[in-house]
């Protein structure tokens, strides 16, 4: 597992942080329940996750058995945490963001990605959540290749990479 802070490098060794934000890559199984406990304040009354998973299928792309993830380390979780940045202008009343996401190879069924928020109330969860799986997904430089019967290729969806504010 692995963890960025302002002062490690890109990946370290993944464990929970002491402080309100929790941003990263890993090559390794992302720790869904260690995130969600990790959320999960006494002055919150929700928790939000949001898992992205490998599927088994893509536009035009029938039977897909693998996938595998590459990222610009040194650019990926300064946007990450630039999006938790945006996400708390946004929402002040926000408490937890996480933002964690896979890289190297993935089968079906493995979680990609995850976004868990946390806030005293659930519209400022859901909306900070939403808006954080959006940005990532506009602004992190992260790409996908996929594996299926008829071959291997980059994803479909692939972006030129904006600013998490402009998402």
């Amino acid at each position: 597992m692995f963890i960025m802070s302002a002062s490690a490098p890109v990946l370290a060794p993944l464990t929970p942080p002491e402080g309100d934000t929790w941003c990263g890559l890993s090559a390794t199984d992302l720790p869904v329940a260690e995130v969600l406990g990790w959320a999960n304040k006494p002055d919150c009354g929700a928790v939000v996750l949001f898992s992205g998973n490998a599927r088994d299928h893509a536009p035009g792309r029938d039977a897909v058995t693998a996938l595998e993830y590459e990222a610009y380390e040194e650019q990926a979780v300064p946007r990450l945490l630039q999006v938790v940045e945006d996400a708390r202008l946004r929402w002040p009343a926000v408490r937890q963001v996480a933002l964690l996401h896979r890289v190297g190879p993935l089968v079906i069924g493995e979680a990609a990605v995850l976004v868990v928020v946390s806030s005293p109330h659930r519209p400022e969860a859901f909306d900070a959540g939403r808006f954080c799986i959006d940005a990532l997904k506009a602004s992190v430089p992260i790409w996908k290749q996929e594996t299926w019967a008829g071959g291997q290729h980059w994803g479909t969806d692939a972006q030129h990479v904006v600013e998490s504010s402009r998402a």
